[in-house]
Order: structure tokens, then sequence, then C-alpha cells
């Protein structure tokens, strides 16, 4: 998704052989069948899955808490059958969408980011929870670290760093 596109990881995480597949707008569907050549391909030991808000927003459409937890599902079986660690992320604090203001994320994003935990932990995965370290007082994104109500900035960014960091060198 855009949170990942916009990602300066060459500035944020210097010296790493990390490799940015995020595409803005994209959700897990779209993720899902570009899986095979954006990760597989690549061969990486670990991979960070970083989804689901662009879901919850309806890009493409509405869709169920389940069939996005069934794309998850997919990329982590397809991760793990090649040999792939898998990073789980939470879906960052969002209380609500400047391009879709009629929908509340609030509810959806803690549902996803329990199951998210959950699944992880089932799975073998790491879990990486940016939500604590981001969220405000209406589960939202902190004004300080973003740009606007979803997409971190740079200080958000610089939050992020070291929690996704962690959670490679422990998968």
């Amino acid at each position: 998704d855009s949170i990942t596109d916009a990602w300066p990881i060459a500035q944020s995480l210097p010296g790493r052989p990390y490799v940015n597949r995020g595409i803005s707008g994209q959700t897990t569907p779209q993720m899902l069948v570009r899986f095979r050549p954006d990760v597989i391909a690549l061969k990486p030991s670990v991979v960070v899955i970083l989804a689901g808000i662009n879901d919850i927003a309806e890009n493409t459409g509405p869709i169920s808490l389940e069939a996005i937890e069934g794309n998850f599902t997919s990329m982590v079986d397809l991760a793990q059958a090649n040999g792939i660690r898998v990073v789980l992320s939470s879906i960052l604090p969002a209380a609500e969408f400047p391009w879709r203001p009629s929908i509340n994320p609030v509810e959806k994003v803690a549902a996803l980011n329990a199951w998210l935990k959950d699944f992880a932990a089932q799975r073998g995965a790491v879990y990486l929870d940016y939500f604590p370290a981001l969220q405000d007082q209406r589960r939202g994104l902190r004004a300080e670290y973003g740009k606007d109500a979803v997409h971190p900035n740079e200080a958000g960014y610089a939050v992020m760093a070291p929690l996704a960091e962690k959670a490679i060198a422990q998968a």
C-alpha cells in the first residue's frame, strides 16, 4: 500500500539489503496476485507484510474481514512453502479515511489486528505491532506521526523503523 510505497527504506534502514515492493492503493487480493514475482522470485529470507488498510477502506470494493484474512493466509502459505520467514505487521492506526469519509475504520482495524496477532502465533510468524507506538486517543494515527489520518510522515517512519528491524531480526 502507500504506507509501504512511501517509506524511504534506504534512509530509514541504511545499509540494509531490503527491497520495498509497496504499491500505493493496493489491497490484499492485488498483493496476493503479485506475491510470486515480487516476493518468492527474489528469494528473500524474510518477508514483511504490511497490508489491510486499503481493504478496510474498500479501495477495490467491499470485502469481508474473512476474505482479507484468507488473502493473508495465502500469502503466508506461499512464503512458508518457499522457505521464507514471515513478519506480519499490524495495520497502522486510522480513525478516518480522507478519501472515504463515510467509512469508520477503527473497529475493523482492531479486529484485523487481533486476528493477525493470533494468526502469526499459530503459524510461527513474527507479529510486528506498530499500533501502540503510533495511536492517539481516538485509536487513529497521532498527528505528529502522520501527514494525514493514515500515512506516516518522517517522524512516523522513524518510530516504525526500529520496530521493523527488531521483527526482521527476530524472524
